[in-house]
């Protein structure tokens, strides 16, 4: 099939998010003007630079993560993994401004080194991040819409050693979760490792090293 999105797909259910899939949630944290902490999960999140390391998360309309961040200026990602995907879930509940979603979500909050804002203590890495862009987005008419991008550059990094194995970040050992189509999300367990060409070689195809 083929359909234009702007006259509809003709399904049960909007097939995009399932298909630009499996998707890193950004779990972000961040304090309002009144110093209140506030957490919240977000399906578009991504890294978006390696030097500086940057990441950017999209609101689709003004919430309190967004506005608390470009307010401040800061904002901390948590790695989201699959013990935590309850207090994920509940801290995904639209709160009232200046209630806390770690407490809600029954979370200890730890103190970051950099940025104000807290992070998850029971997150396996988090990053705090300095808001260096923020735009509203708007369509291929010029049209201004409701969402928002922020771009933050990582100013500090903090992983449980646990998770590290001879000097590697162990993703699949953390088993961090990811958003997929609808209402489906993914978890991590299961990683191969394949050579670039530049890399001088490569895997036979399905090679996998675990």
């Amino acid at each position: 099939m083929f359909y234009e999105p702007r006259t509809g797909h003709g399904l049960p259910h909007d097939p995009f998010k399932a298909i630009v899939a499996p998707r890193p949630i950004g779990w972000i944290s961040t304090l309002d003007a009144q110093g209140r902490p506030n957490l919240a999960p977000y399906s578009f999140f991504n890294a978006v630079h390696s030097r500086p390391p940057m990441v950017m998360f999209t609101s689709e309309t003004m919430k309190h993560s967004a506005a608390n961040a470009i307010a401040t200026g800061e904002f901390v990602f948590n790695l989201c993994t699959h013990p935590l995907f309850d207090a994920m879930n509940t801290s995904s509940a639209a709160l009232a401004a200046g209630e806390d979603e770690f407490i809600a979500a029954g979370l200890e909050t730890a103190s970051s080194h950099i940025v104000k804002a807290p992070r998850v203590a029971a997150a396996p890495a988090a990053l705090e991040c300095k808001v260096v862009q923020s735009m509203q987005l708007r369509d291929v008419d010029g049209n201004a819409l409701e969402g928002w991008i922020l771009i933050g550059q990582v100013v500090g990094v903090h992983i449980d050693e646990a998770f590290l194995r001879d000097g590697r970040f162990d993703t699949a050992a953390a088993r961090p979760l990811a958003r997929c189509g609808y209402r489906d999300y993914a978890v991590v367990t299961e990683m191969f490792e394949a050579l670039r060409p530049t890399d001088g070689g490569a895997f036979a195809p399905g090679q996998r090293d675990h």
